[in-house]
């Protein structure tokens, strides 16, 4: 009866750990015995930080969980002490464990899950390669505007060496072309009146001043 128990036990167990692994995108299996303290608690707090959950889990159990997460080909990862790091981001887990493995001699990254399939140690490390997301969107979004940001300042290049060289734009010279124009009939067209005056007036003014008559000569 008791062992039914522990059975029951150990099946509820392996139940809440596959509903626990199930959706997330990436597991990293990785053989983490002889490390510091100092060590595994700055690479745990790390892990924890960037939302990558860490545990340290019998093979035995590993191997019915991920029987019931419908991935095959572990046996071979599964021998020795053996600690899974999961989430739903595919670079973040192999990202950390690969570099804190580059360091302490005694961290061996043995494999991984990605997407549902078995990971080799080599694409695990390759993925660790990888961008983060936030970069690579901003890498993507860059490539997208880099045209405009070229055309805006090819334009503008063109533009300051315009001015540089002293070339007004061509709207500026058609706006004050009308204006000179203007300025130079104006003038005319206010002397006309003064050159026009009236034939008569002209004749009147010109004409000597008649003398007054003789008086007639006395007897």
């Amino acid at each position: 009866m008791a062992s039914e128990k522990i059975l029951a036990k150990k099946q509820e167990h392996i139940a809440e750990l596959a509903e626990s692994m199930s959706g997330n995108k990436t597991f990293v299996f990785v053989a983490a015995r002889g490390l510091t303290v100092a060590q595994d608690t700055a690479m745990r707090k790390e892990l924890r930080e960037a939302g990558v959950t860490y545990k340290v889990i019998k093979n035995t159990t590993l191997k019915r969980v991920f029987e019931k997460l419908e991935v095959e080909g572990l046996d071979d990862i599964f021998e020795g002490p053996t600690a899974v790091a999961f989430c739903d981001e595919v670079t973040t887990a192999p990202k950390i464990l690969c570099k804190y493995a580059e360091d302490i001699e005694v961290l061996q990254v043995k494999g991984g899950v990605v997407d549902g399939k078995l990971a080799s140690v080599d694409e695990i490390v390759a993925l660790s390669k990888i961008p983060s997301t936030e970069v690579l969107y901003s890498q993507v979004v860059y490539g997208l505007l880099f045209p405009l940001t070229k055309l805006a300042m090819l334009v503008k290049a063109v533009a300051e060496k315009k001015e540089e060289g002293g070339e007004a734009p061509a709207a500026k010279e058609e706006t004050e072309a009308p204006a000179e124009a203007a300025a130079e009939e104006a003038p005319a067209a206010e002397e006309a009146p003064a050159e026009e005056a009236p034939a008569e007036e002209a004749a009147a003014a010109e004409a000597p001043a008649e003398e007054p008559a003789e008086a007639p000569a006395e007897s």
